[in-house]
């Protein structure tokens, strides 16, 4: 750390749970205009509709959804190539934080940093979805949901451990 008395050493507990809820955080809602809606998560689709049975609700998880390609993974668009990326980096930050809260053993940083690459990475997904999707049956606005959740949990909770790793100005 800095060595300023003020910041934390470890994330706290609120900063803990907040980390580990944006794993719960669509990167995106998608309407699909006839009333069912489809959540692109961090873990794959949640799709809802009637016809999904009596719970009307059907889970695609994200590794079922790259082992059903028929396209080899390069051949993906870039911002579904991204995705696996997106929810590793919150699994970094949400284990860096649980890491302090159990081991007070956490470099605020890491958690901070990776929270920061997968908001860059879920705004990627987001937009690419947004790309692909936004413009059937008449606009649809495809709102990053993921990025917003955290970049505002970095910037509440994080942004002076993340502060003090750029240069400062010597004058």
């Amino acid at each position: 750390m800095s060595g300023d008395d003020t910041e934390e050493e470890t994330s706290t507990p609120s900063e803990l749970l907040a980390a580990v809820a944006l794993l719960a955080v669509p990167i995106t809602v998608l309407p699909s205009g006839s009333g069912d809606i489809t959540f692109v998560s961090l873990w794959g689709l949640v799709n809802t509709g009637s016809e999904l049975g009596p719970a009307g609700v059907r889970l695609y998880p994200l590794w079922t959804y790259f082992a059903d390609q028929p396209r080899p993974f390069g051949s993906l668009p870039a911002s579904i190539q991204v995705w696996p990326l997106a929810t590793g980096f919150h699994l970094v930050a949400a284990t860096s934080a649980v890491s302090g809260a159990l081991l007070d053993r956490e470099d605020r940083r890491v958690t901070g940093g990776s929270l920061v690459l997968s908001a860059i990475a879920t705004a990627w997904v987001a937009a690419g979805v947004a790309g692909r999707f936004g413009g059937i049956e008449g606009p649809r606005l495809v709102v990053p949901l993921a990025t917003i959740a955290t970049v505002a949990l970095v910037a509440v909770a994080y942004r002076r451990d993340l502060a003090g790793m750029l240069p400062r100005d010597p004058s």
